[in-house]
């Protein structure tokens, strides 16, 4: 999030206005095991693709696919929103996207394993019926074909 002061007076009031969601109740599923057993998945909402993907334009609620083993110098953030510093996630990927922290915990064995694609949308959008009515959806039932148990949903 900026500071606010630092915007102009309508970037202000749109920031202050930005529409949210509000839902009669929130679907929870417990865990059925123990994350030392379960399959794990990233989801990112940073923007996020590999290097030949389209990238994100605004407005944009599609997901892009990132297979687990694509090395982080082909990942490219096209995200378009003025609500973050992408400095930090230039040094280390692992800022917004931990890829090398799952890894670790998989070695570990706080994590029983990683799925073998992660996933990104692009935050900051003011319209999400898409986002809710498909593409989310959809990439619910592509962690379910995966066999994912848990999501690791990283917000930015």
């Amino acid at each position: 999030m900026p500071i606010m002061e630092r915007l102009s007076k309508s970037m202000q009031k749109r920031m202050l206005e930005w529409p949210c969601n509000e839902y009669e109740n929130t679907p929870w599923t417990p865990m059925s095991k123990p994350l030392s057993e379960s399959k794990v998945a990233l989801v990112s909402t940073a923007g996020f693709h590999v290097r030949e993907d389209r990238p994100f334009v605004g407005g944009d609620t599609s997901y892009r696919i990132i297979p687990r083993t694509t090395n982080p110098a082909n990942i490219i953030q096209s995200h378009t929103s003025i609500g973050f510093d992408r400095t930090e996630t230039f040094r280390d990927i692992n800022i917004t996207y931990p890829v090398d922290r799952l890894e670790e915990l998989v070695g570990q064995g706080e994590i029983g394993s990683l799925s073998d694609n992660y996933y990104s949308f692009m935050g900051a959008l003011s319209d999400v019926s898409q986002l809710v009515g498909h593409f989310g959806p959809k990439l619910a039932e592509n962690l379910k074909t995966e066999g994912v148990d848990v999501v690791l949903l990283v917000p930015t």
